[in-house]
């Protein structure tokens, strides 16, 4: 029968260990050799575990016979790692002993920790102008009541505050669309030379009132993938408004459509569409993060631009949803180049 529980435990997928009620570990898996060492069978648990919240739990088990569950955090490999710790009476011919197997939970913890700092994040980008405009109604209220002027200043404020609060719900209203309808590829047929010229068009006031010149190039001959219309206006949108917004007076942003081209790394025929401008630029070390929510280059002035930090997660997200990639180069000094490649079909 010893046999048989050692076969036993060596098929549980999971890092698993057999206790026996000598409180000594009588056949452990290959994945719990990998975990604790390759030479835990025989000694005693306490020896091979040394985790206080796992030996509680197994102590406890032992002893009354009840199924338990423990989370613990340990080092793998010099590396911080989440275990779920599961105890098990196992009856056997040669008597009763405990079966604990692992579970890494690292990925659970880390997605909890991604909703807290979400949370944390969109509350503290909304405290800010809600302070704002508690504040000033109080003023309103109170010492600036007979005061005209101060009223209309007051107002002006509060005003830009409300949009931008409204810019902040209306991103994460769309943020939370795109990640719902990740799975649903697109399926209508769209000409991205159209959507281009469609957005350039409605950008070229913002352009002239930002002194920035607005260039375009498209194929020579018309290229139509699957995609969606919308979404497609809302990532040319926000890259090319961050160009005019960010690249300075006197500057130029362009937009290159090209293709079709095959891309190695998605396996298939795609368009590419390039926006550079050249303006200031930015420092290497911001590239990997510019798709984080609510990062932001320079706090202050996106802040002042109306920026609320979600324009390229968003933008990340609905590229993964047409199963395109984006790339981003930037020096500083030498202006900044986005590259989204979608498949054609």
């Amino acid at each position: 029968m010893l046999g048989d529980a050692r076969s036993f435990v060596a098929a549980v997928p999971q890092p698993s260990i057999l206790i026996m009620s000598n409180e000594r570990i009588e056949a452990a898996n290959d994945p719990a050799k990998d975990l604790f060492g390759g030479g835990i069978e025989k000694r005693h648990f306490m020896t091979a575990l040394r985790n206080p919240e796992l030996l509680s739990m197994i102590e406890a088990s032992l002893r009354d016979g009840k199924d338990r569950e423990v989370e613990y955090l340990t080092s793998v490999d010099q590396q911080d790692v989440m275990l779920r710790a599961y105890g098990r009476r196992l009856v056997l011919e040669r008597g009763v002993g405990l079966l604990v197997s692992f579970e890494d939970i690292s990925h659970l913890e880390h997605i909890g920790q991604i909703r807290r700092d979400f949370v944390a994040n969109v509350s503290h980008e909304l405290r800010t102008p809600l302070t704002a405009l508690i504040g000033f109604i109080e003023t309103i209220k109170g010492p600036a009541r007979d005061d005209a002027a101060a009223r209309d200043r007051f107002l002006t404020t509060m005003e830009s505050e409300a949009l931008r609060m409204n810019r902040l719900v209306g991103d994460l209203l769309s943020l939370s669309r795109v990640q719902a309808e990740a799975r649903v590829r697109p399926s209508e047929r769209v000409d991205p030379a159209e959507v281009i010229h469609s957005v350039m068009m409605r950008l070229e006031p913002i352009s002239q009132d930002a002194d920035v010149t607005l260039e375009s190039k498209f194929p020579k001959h018309p290229i139509k993938i699957v995609a969606d219309s919308d979404q497609l206006h809302q990532v040319l949108t926000n890259i090319i408004e961050n160009g005019i917004k960010y690249s300075g007076a006197g500057c130029r942003v362009a937009v290159t459509l090209d293709g079709p081209q095959y891309d190695a790394r998605l396996r298939c025929q795609v368009v590419e569409i390039l926006v550079t401008d050249n303006g200031p630029g930015i420092d290497a070390f911001h590239l990997p993060r510019l798709t984080e929510r609510f990062y932001r280059v320079d706090d202050h002035r996106s802040r002042e631009m109306g920026g609320t930090g979600l324009g390229l997660a968003i933008v990340k997200h609905i590229v993964a949803r047409h199963r395109g990639r984006m790339k981003i180069d930037s020096n500083l000094g030498a202006g900044t180049e986005f590259r989204i490649y979608l498949p054609i079909d």
